[in-house]
């Protein structure tokens, strides 16, 4: 019986090598309600966001929505719209 419950409270735990959940920016017009996740940046030789779980560098076009990412810092990317995606703090300080 104990071994039951243990194992009940072992699938309720987030998986702590998960990547974060990010940061979400809402879609402001109308027509559209799907939200933007920034869920991490690599930097390296060439840059790298993740937005919604897809993988896109600058000048990639987010699926579904059409915009553009026009660049990548060290934690925040910039899309064609203007809008500016930011990763939490605790993400970004060491």
């Amino acid at each position: 019986m104990a071994l039951f419950i243990g194992h009940a409270n072992a699938q309720t735990l987030r998986d702590p090598t998960l990547p974060s959940q990010g940061y979400v920016a809402v879609q402001v017009d109308s027509g559209s309600q799907q939200a933007l996740v920034l869920n991490s940046i690599v930097n390296g030789q060439r840059a790298y966001a993740v937005i919604n779980n897809h993988i896109l560098s600058v000048g990639d076009t987010i699926s579904g929505i059409g915009l553009r990412v026009s660049s990548i810092g060290q934690d925040s990317v910039t899309l064609s719209d203007g809008r500016k995606l930011q990763l939490f703090q605790s993400i970004t300080e060491r």
